[in-house]
């Protein structure tokens, strides 16, 4: 009897800790965890509302915002612009994440393009885009951002209720006096242990994309060949002109050369049901006549 009581009671206590902080994370997404968050953005007005309020009124919060972007750039030369701009993203403090390049052809010729991932501290990102805009001559830029903020204030909330759970499992965990009473105890630890984790890796990654800005930066060289067709020189006109003569040329003799096979054949075979269909038709008329 006294072993069924203390597991009840290790029950009971276990499911009143996962209560406990289900019930915290809803209230405390408002009112704590702020201060552990690396934040960036709008802090104006913040030392106003000091002078005018002193301690009393709350500080402003500062906010959590990821900032992204995008430009494609018509550049003269790939590799120059390509270097240009991983030298610029390590002299804010940034880096190249990814890129990627291309080999193109067109009227004869080649030209490069390419695109390169870019991460830049998030205070530099302004200046970065300006940067990337003195590189070519610019086709499309696009900016956007998101504030992350409340999600940061609720996972450290949701950190902190499973932190505390953690230690009073643990507790628990120890002052444990039977096999069933130590896997109770212990299977709950490990969920906690794990939701723990899951939203440790959520903030860090929310935290790094505040941080470290992302841009898409696209180059691509100017293809060979005039913009418009009227604008090719007479003698190159010419030129292109009998090259495709000849190509066409030299495409129907190909055609006819793989046709013969099937119109000897097929051809034949017509030759000989049309004999034989004049030759039905000229018996059946001489029994009619006869």
């Amino acid at each position: 009897m006294d072993n069924r009581l203390k597991l009840l009671s290790v029950a009971l206590l276990v499911l009143l800790a996962g209560c406990t902080g289900g019930a915290a994370d809803g209230g405390a997404g408002s009112a704590g965890g702020a201060e552990s968050v690396s934040l960036t953005a709008d802090t104006g007005g913040s030392a106003e509302a000091e002078q005018a309020g002193g301690d009393d009124l709350p500080q402003v919060q500062r906010r959590a915002v990821i900032r992204n972007g995008q430009i494609e750039l018509t550049v003269d030369e790939f590799n120059e612009s390509r270097d240009a701009v991983e030298s610029t993203a390590e002299s804010y403090g940034g880096y190249v994440s990814d890129s990627n390049e291309y080999v193109n052809r067109r009227s004869g010729g080649t030209y490069r393009s390419g695109q390169l991932v870019v991460r830049v501290p998030s205070e530099d990102f302004s200046a970065f885009m300006s940067d990337m805009k003195d590189l070519g001559e610019v086709e499309r830029v696009e900016t956007d951002s998101q504030d992350v903020t409340d999600q940061l204030v609720d996972i450290e909330a949701r950190l902190s209720n499973l932190r505390a759970q953690r230690d009073r499992l643990r507790d628990l965990y120890e002052s444990a006096n039977t096999t069933e009473d130590v896997l109770a105890v212990e299977e709950r630890l490990t969920e906690v242990q794990t939701e723990i984790e899951r939203l440790e890796a959520q903030k860090q990654s929310l935290e790094d994309r505040v941080a470290l800005s992302t841009v898409r930066v696209s180059l691509s060289e100017r293809p060979p060949g005039p913009a418009n067709w009227y604008d090719t020189p007479v003698l190159q006109a010419f030129s292109e002109s009998v090259n495709g003569a000849f190509v066409a040329l030299r495409a129907l003799v190909v055609a006819v050369a793989y046709a013969v096979p099937y119109l000897v054949v097929f051809g034949g075979l017509l030759a000989i049901l049309g004999s034989g269909v004049v030759l039905a038709g000229r018996a059946a008329f001489r029994r009619l006549t006869d």
